[in-house]
């Protein structure tokens, strides 16, 4: 009987799975194996809300294993030592794996490369599992990738997609192999009150019923706060629960404007991952230096605390930010709006709210969330780096009548229509009944610092 290892990382699903798929095709067994990688734990990024979601995951791939006669392995420890040890034991000869992008995931894969080797077991590392076309799949001329998102979608759009690939009917388990017990998302403290349910299960479901009634409106509602329209995906994306490629495959098959503005948000996180696959630095250090000299938290430390809070007193950023609290998740019109007013009103590092975020975001990774604070801080791929987000302006677009405002900040419900906006403007006796802070900051004087520390005034 011959023997392969799949190493499930960023990939948490049955559906579509390139290197189960090829595992099954190499071998007559099958160890499903997850690793909890204390490596991953000592670099603080397991935060709450993504391993209680993870639970969720690793339970519901176990379940639909278990339907087709297998199980998932769960082992804790080094990765390169317990994928090792389990290929030894089962007397594996390949054992495979999605390809990542991060600095963290290339060390991973070499250090498993030259582990198994000396044993005589080969990696086989497979692209297009968490993203639909390879980091390296188109480049421009002259560069190895793309730096400009047009281009790169413009050249992405023209390739041809690997088929979506079925879910095995039957996985076969070797009896042999030890596994430890699932984790529990109950174990789990200090998780947000909202976080979702995770796993394929729920990821599947909540595509289906939400590309019947969402998808074709979502180029009109994709930026409306209130109405809540947009498709809620990417904590499965992120964790693997759903595959990119089979999205874009259901999306196209949909048809309409709609579903091409779906497309296109999938490619960002594409275009993204090709961009640090060729600088992996760009998760800890500016992709375009713009000479800044940020505020850090000690030159910042009552602004910092107060944007955390949602304590700015402008409400559509506090809303925002009450939202992530409880909901390990921001819609991402409001991701936008709360990094500019961080980075450019308040004019504070950038890397500050992005480890905020990675602190709450069940969807947080470096590769997406690092890069998006890149663009809105303008150190990384937006073409217009000095642009500000006016949080008021912004209200009154995406938030006209105040809706999403009064839905996270309660302070606020009785203040009618978009003056819940300018609560600083009511009149005097109606102020004085709102526990609501003044604003942080006038944002022409925000606006000021921002010029001159760019040399822009």
């Amino acid at each position: 009987m011959t023997v392969a290892v799949v190493l499930f990382t960023s990939d948490l699903r049955l559906h579509d799975h390139p290197p189960l798929h090829a595992a099954l095709k190499a071998a007559d067994e099958v160890v499903p194996l997850f690793v909890l990688d204390t490596g991953i734990h000592a670099t603080g990024f397991d935060a709450p809300n993504r391993r209680a979601f993870l639970a969720d995951c690793l339970g519901d791939l176990d379940a639909s294993l278990r339907r087709r006669g297998g199980r998932l392995v769960v082992r804790a420890g080094p990765v390169v030592r317990e994928v090792c040890a389990v290929a030894a034991e089962c007397g594996a000869t390949e054992v495979h794996m999605a390809a990542g992008v991060t600095a963290y995931a290339h060390r991973r894969e070499e250090r498993l490369r030259d582990g198994l080797g000396d044993s005589g077991v080969a990696l086989r590392v497979h692209e297009t599992v968490v993203t639909a076309l390879a980091p390296g799949a188109v480049t421009p001329s002259g560069s190895d990738h793309f730096a400009v998102f047009t281009p790169y979608f413009r050249r992405w759009s023209q390739e041809s997609q690997r088929k979506p690939l079925p879910a095995p009917r039957t996985v076969r388990v070797p009896d042999e192999v030890r596994g430890e017990p699932l984790p529990d998302r109950a174990e789990v403290p200090g998780t947000s009150p909202g976080l979702p349910s995770g796993g394929e299960t729920a990821g599947r479901d909540r595509f289906s019923r939400w590309s019947r009634s969402g998808l074709s409106r979502y180029e009109d509602r994709h930026d409306d706060l209130a109405g809540d329209a947009t498709s809620r995906l990417s904590p499965y994306l992120h964790f693997g629960a759903l595959s990119p490629v089979e999205l874009v495959h259901r999306a196209r098959g949909h048809g309409g404007p709609g579903a091409d503005a779906f497309v296109r948000q999938v490619c960002w996180r594409d275009f993204h991952h090709q961009v640090l696959a060729a600088r992996p630095e760009a998760s800890a250090k500016d992709y375009r230096t713009r000479h800044d000299q940020w505020r850090d938290e000690d030159d910042a430390a009552e602004d910092i605390a107060a944007w955390r809070d949602g304590r700015t007193g402008y409400p559509i950023v506090d809303a925002a930010m009450r939202q992530l609290r409880h909901e390990g998740w921001m819609h991402n019109r409001a991701r936008l709006l709360v990094a500019s007013f961080l980075t450019k009103t308040l004019y504070v590092d950038w890397r500050i709210g992005a480890r905020h975020f990675l602190d709450l975001l069940v969807d947080g990774d470096i590769v997406n969330n690092q890069l998006n604070w890149q663009w809105v801080a303008g150190t990384g791929t937006d073409t217009r780096p000095h642009r500000v987000l006016n949080p008021l302006i912004q209200a009154k677009r995406f938030d006209p009548d105040g809706t999403y405002v009064r839905r996270w900040v309660p302070e606020l419900t009785d203040v009618d229509g978009n003056r819940v906006h300018e609560p600083w403007r009511l009149p005097a006796e109606q102020r004085k009944g709102l526990d609501y802070p003044a604003p942080l900051i006038d944002l022409a004087d925000g606006l000021a610092r921002f010029k001159h520390a760019r040399g822009r005034d």
